[in-house]
């Protein structure tokens, strides 16, 4: 029997290793049982070159547990160790001078392993005692017994062991008996081992017999050897892609369709990536894809060492060239993973566009649960987007699709302004827009479709590529001002909008979510009495701080100002005009009179005080100023409370405006009940 140290000169490695090594203790099991198939893979080579003459017809690896003796066994028929291979590979710990390796790995000690294949080692994070039961496949080996309880001491003598291989018995200590239950090993097995190349067997096969659950003479296999990317493309058919795919994601609908890849230069890669069919939000799970080493599980969490936008996509990317046992600061400065992230992004682009020019009508007929991707990948990923402008499609509000070319030469001739910007106008609601919709097109528009998650941004990022372009929501204005042809036609003077806003603003409502600004515009006798619009570029914040929160959260808390267009030519309104000189003519003419007296006055002391400094002003005609602009005040009060008045009582301009705000869906509950009894005491 030999006893000894670990080589190593600092008693901080096994702590370091029980604590530090992985975030998650369960990853001991991965660790173990891939090297037992590297010992068992190694062996297979060995006999394919005509170095070992054994059998190897039943390679596997073996895992049990004993909840009595509390010991997890994993166990292989691989190539196994001779005492100097284990002096060699685990005393030594693969490398020399710990202190200085101790020190530069201090702080990153999940860099440990990916350096120095100290993978065995993490069973010391559960196990208070390990052993080694190993005999070399070379002819004459002495089988070995390796025992070491988590101090740099151990112990190595030889041992009965018959068979060509290695167990690795640890026995689990009393923080980690949840490792004994077997549920929680298989949980493990399923996650880390199940496409492993070599067959792995935990326990046996159950069956119900006379009522219960008992074990068959069957081994219970739990992974799946030569799983569908380790294939040629050639040798599977979409049922295959298919089925492999509910393997991975056995509750998910059926995919749109995948990428195989299948690369060994400049870099090794394979994978099958598979396009999810995403609802309208942006409501999904970024831990779809699965990044494999030569079979073996390395992390579901592969933010920052793919583009953003392809953490959509679900399927599995396998390369060796990808460190198994790193941190993720490690594999995102790797250069190789840069280069793999910068393939798949050009092989899904070159699908894409594939599909796009091949089979263009089934490349439609997919856009609505391709869009969101796509248009995720525009705006995060600039090489992506140079490919994309090509098959990118836009969707009318008739369901036809247009390529950026094709709609621009469809909208040019009408949708052009006076100062030669090509206007888009698009609809996020056919529903609550109908009308505004409807009266686009009666004007021979076309109006896209965009009432996804993603639009505003998508719009804003269009709009600063491309100067010339604008895009217009069709309810931000009027038809007739949404795409401007020539200078506006004379409007109200400021003065006159001030005498009659207040008419309808007394009845428009006013919430903590939103008021509305009243303004006045010549739409046609036939054009409707009143319109709610909203303010594009207010909006289109509200929309980004939704998604963006920080600085842009200062647009989110601000109410929503609409506004509420009056049609100066209605009939209806004019009506209210005639009321509002019958019922307030006089009254409203003697303030205006009044008014006239009191700006003249004003304007008379401006002119005593100009070009004055204020200590040479007097004191009377700094006195007279103000008495002058409080009259003023007073006067345009009571001239504003005079028209809130009548409008308030005014029934017909209510109705108006709550006709307006009826067609914009935003007329409920009490207010809702209120116009309907109006509207009948109207119509008697």
């Amino acid at each position: 029997m030999q006893k000894g140290k670990i080589g190593v000169t600092s008693d901080n490695l096994f702590p370091i290793i029980k604590k530090f090594l992985y975030s998650d203790h369960d990853i001991f099991l991965r660790e173990i049982i891939s090297n037992a198939v590297d010992a068992t893979q190694k062996l297979r080579t060995l006999a394919s070159k005509g170095d070992y003459s054994g059998d190897i017809s039943n390679a596997k690896v073996s895992v049990k547990i004993d909840k009595e003796a509390k010991t997890i066994t994993v166990s292989d028929n691989g190539i196994g160790m001779t005492a100097e291979e284990v002096e060699k590979y685990i005393n030594q710990i693969a490398f020399s001078g710990a202190e200085e390796f101790l020190e530069k790995y201090k702080n990153d000690a999940n860099a440990i392993i990916g350096h120095f294949g100290l993978g065995f080692y993490s069973s010391f994070m559960v196990s208070s005692q390990v052993e080694i039961f190993s005999k070399s496949y070379r002819e004459g080996a002495t089988a070995i017994r390796w025992e070491c309880d988590g101090s740099p001491e151990y112990m190595l003598e030889e041992s009965d062991k018959t068979t060509v291989g290695t167990d690795i018995v640890m026995h689990i200590n009393a923080d980690s008996e949840e490792f004994l239950e077997k549920e929680r090993v298989e949980g493990i097995l399923n996650k880390y081992c199940k496409f492993l190349p070599v067959p792995v067997v935990f326990g046996k096969k159950t069956s119900w017999k006379d009522g219960k659950e008992v074990d068959t003479d069957e081994d219970n296999q739990i992974n799946d050897v030569a799983p569908a990317w380790t294939k040629k493309p050639v040798d599977l058919d979409d049922e295959a892609y298919n089925k492999f795919y509910h393997q991975l994601y056995p509750m998910a609908e059926d995919p749109l369709f995948n990428i195989h890849l299948n690369v060994d230069y400049p870099f090794n890669l394979t994978g099958i990536l598979y396009f999810p069919r995403l609802k309208n939000t942006m409501e999904v799970q970024k831990n779809k894809i699965q990044l494999y080493s030569n079979q073996v599980f390395v992390t579901d969490s592969v933010e920052g060492i793919v583009p953003e936008f392809l953490t959509l996509l679900h399927g599995v990317i396998d390369s060796p060239d990808i460190p198994l046992n790193v941190s993720r600061s490690y594999l995102q400065s790797d250069s190789n993973v840069k280069k793999i992230s910068s393939h798949i992004t050009k092989k899904v682009a070159d699908r894409l566009s594939q599909l796009f020019v091949e089979k263009r009508e089934d490349f439609e007929a997919k856009w609505d649960d391709l869009r969101l991707f796509i248009e995720y990948g525009m705006l995060t990923e600039d090489k992506f987007y140079d490919k994309a402008e090509k098959f990118f499609l836009f969707k009318n509000t008739d369901g036809k699709y247009f390529t950026m070319d094709e709609y621009e030469t469809l909208i040019k001739p009408e949708q052009t302004d006076k100062d030669n910007s090509l206007i888009y106008l698009y609809t996020n609601d056919m529903e609550h827009q109908f009308s505004f919709v409807q009266a686009a097109k009666n004007k021979g528009y076309d109006v896209l479709l965009m009432n996804n998650v993603l639009a505003t941004p998508l719009i804003n990022k269009l709009e600063q590529k491309y100067t010339n372009k604008r895009f217009v929501r069709v309810d931000s204005d009027v038809v007739e001002h949404l795409i401007a042809k020539e200078d506006p036609k004379h409007e109200l003077s400021w003065e006159e909008k001030n005498e009659l806003s207040p008419i309808f603003k007394a009845v428009c409502p006013e919430t903590k979510d939103f008021g509305f600004i009243v303004d006045f515009k010549d739409l046609g006798e036939t054009g409707n009495p009143m319109v709610i619009t909203r303010n594009e570029f207010m909006r289109r914040m509200k929309d980004m701080s939704q998604m963006q929160g920080g600085a842009m959260s200062f647009y989110g808390d601000m109410p929503e100002n609409m506004n509420l267009v009056v049609n100066t030519s209605h009939p209806l309104v004019k009506q209210i005009f005639v009321d509002r000189d019958a019922t307030l003519g006089s009254e409203l003419d003697r303030v205006k009179t009044e008014l006239h007296v009191k700006e003249s006055e004003k304007a008379e002391v401006e002119l005593a005080k100009k070009d004055k400094k204020d200590e040479e002003i007097p004191s009377e005609v700094k006195e007279k100023s103000e008495e002058i602009e409080k009259a003023i005040t007073a006067l345009q009060n009571e001239r504003k409370e005079k028209l809130t008045a009548f409008g308030k009582e005014n029934k017909l301009a209510k109705q108006l405006v709550d006709l307006a705000l009826l067609a914009n869906g935003m007329l409920k509950g009490a207010d809702l009940d209120k116009f309907v009894k109006r509207s009948f005491e109207m119509i008697k």
